[in-house]
């Protein structure tokens, strides 16, 4: 009895420390759906993006909250978007170690919506947020080229297009850009990652190079319009952001042809 009431107040305290627990155990509920999804036929596939869907509305709701318009409403398809990337991109590792990654895929869908919570509060996490949102642009562009091939685009640009325009819209509504110049910063945004995406394809370089240019291209992009706003001159942009831009075709040239 004693030992049981201990426990009980162990795990509250623990409960007590977790910000939001509705946050992760969705996040664990996702990751789950996200492993159903790694080994099934692509009809099930369907069916674990679906529910991807409508679990990163619940926790759109019942854990991010009413909306904000100061902090946009992109962020509401945030856990949304990282479930559906986790379930493509886990398609490419091997079935045996895919099993381990569950809990660290987990903790990354958690990061997702502690990160929105932790920006509603204003304590930060803009550069931590960029990260998280391209590392969410380039599973889901590796999932979606391994899955449909680039040999058939442009039905693969067109399915990572309509996945990063939420991307790029969050990623513009964090810099404290709204309405109709969000809608156009994002729209620029993905016309420079599937400009990109397309070139890789015309190279015809590796899948796993393809997705790390198109999530490089979404970084750099984000990287040179805060560099602009922080009133930096728009030469310096062009040659830091456009060099790394180059870096990143040369090394994927030279994987290529090795």
């Amino acid at each position: 009895m004693i030992s049981r009431l201990f426990a009980d107040r162990r795990r509250l305290a623990v409960l007590r420390r977790i910000d939001r627990p509705a946050a992760a155990a969705l996040a664990i509920v996702q990751a789950v759906v996200a492993a159903v999804g790694w080994f099934a036929a692509p009809v099930w596939l369907a069916v674990a993006i679906a529910g991807q869907l409508a679990l990163g509305g619940l926790a759109a709701i019942y854990v991010i909250g009413p909306a904000r318009a100061d902090l946009g409403l992109a962020r509401y398809a945030m856990p949304s978007l990282a479930g559906i990337a986790a379930t493509l991109f886990g398609r490419l590792i091997p079935g045996g170690l895919s099993l381990l990654l569950v809990p660290i895929v987990a903790v990354l869908l958690w990061s997702i919506t502690y990160l929105e919570l932790r920006i509603e509060r204003g304590t930060g996490g803009r550069t931590i947020g960029e990260l998280l949102l391209t590392i969410i642009v380039f599973t889901s562009a590796a999932g979606v080229l391994v899955l449909f091939g680039p040999q058939v685009w442009p039905t693969p640009l067109a399915l990572v297009a309509i996945l990063a325009v939420p991307v790029a819209l969050r990623s513009a509504e964090a810099r404290g850009t709204m309405g109709a110049e969000a809608v156009g910063q994002g729209l620029l945004h993905v016309l420079a990652v599937i400009q990109v995406g397309a070139a890789a394809i015309l190279l015809n370089l590796p899948i796993s190079v393809m997705a790390a240019l198109m999530a490089l291209a979404f970084y750099a992009w984000g990287g040179a319009v805060d560099a602009l706003r922080g009133e930096a001159s728009g030469r310096s942009v062009a040659v830091e952001f456009g060099s790394l831009m180059l870096l990143g075709l040369v090394v994927g040239l030279l994987v290529h042809r090795g």
